[in-house]
């Protein structure tokens, strides 16, 4: 199973349904939501990858999500500045 590297350092396993839920925070419905999660793990394995940072993974949904709809893609954004005080535009550069 591939790792997620947190921001802290701690790992966890990758988990389908957590991309799931972060894509319909953003108003994309359930099944854009599972599509973006099932293109995001396929690109993790089509990497080859054992682990993947937080922010690569971020960068990766932030691509799917702003190619099916630009304002899912910056509720995304939106809600990393106020909840999380975190610029993810800036981050992922």
């Amino acid at each position: 199973m591939v790792k997620v590297v947190k921001r802290d350092g701690s790992e966890e396993e990758l988990i389908y349904e957590k991309i799931v839920v972060s894509a319909l925070k953003t108003g994309a419905p359930i099944d854009i939501a599972r599509k973006i999660a099932f293109m995001t793990i396929g690109k993790i394995y089509m990497d080859n990858k054992e682990s993947i940072s937080a922010k690569e993974l971020t960068s990766i949904i932030l691509n799917y999500l702003k190619a099916e709809n630009e304002t899912w893609y910056r509720n995304w954004i939106a809600y990393d500045r106020v909840a999380k005080k975190r610029e993810t535009e800036k981050e992922l550069g």
